[in-house]
């Protein structure tokens, strides 16, 4: 699902207008990025956790030549972690086809 489908079904669904859903779509994904970069955790009880995580410096391989070896440094990644509901939703949707 794209963004603009998002905002399509969410019109449908509550019968209003493209150009009232689209900003409040827009915000609400504007402030889970700001909330992430300030460092801070976004969560929605039964959908998920949305944090950011230290990733470790570590040393990699060139697929080309193995013998080379490249240093990737420390960074910060955004993780999303599924919530209970969530899980239970796409677990029972695909053992019951």
């Amino acid at each position: 699902m794209t963004k603009a489908e998002l905002i399509d079904a969410i019109t449908t669904k509550l019968g209003m207008r493209k150009k009232d859903v689209a900003p409040v779509v827009d915000e609400v994904f504007a402030e889970i990025q700001g909330a992430l970069s300030k460092g801070d955790k976004c969560t929605f009880v039964g959908f998920g956790v949305f944090e950011v995580r230290e990733r470790a410096a570590r040393e990699g391989r060139n697929p080309q030549d193995p013998t080379k070896i490249v240093k990737i440094p420390a960074k910060k990644v955004p993780v999303f972690r599924p919530g209970k509901d969530l899980k239970d939703a796409v677990v029972d949707t695909e053992i019951n086809k």
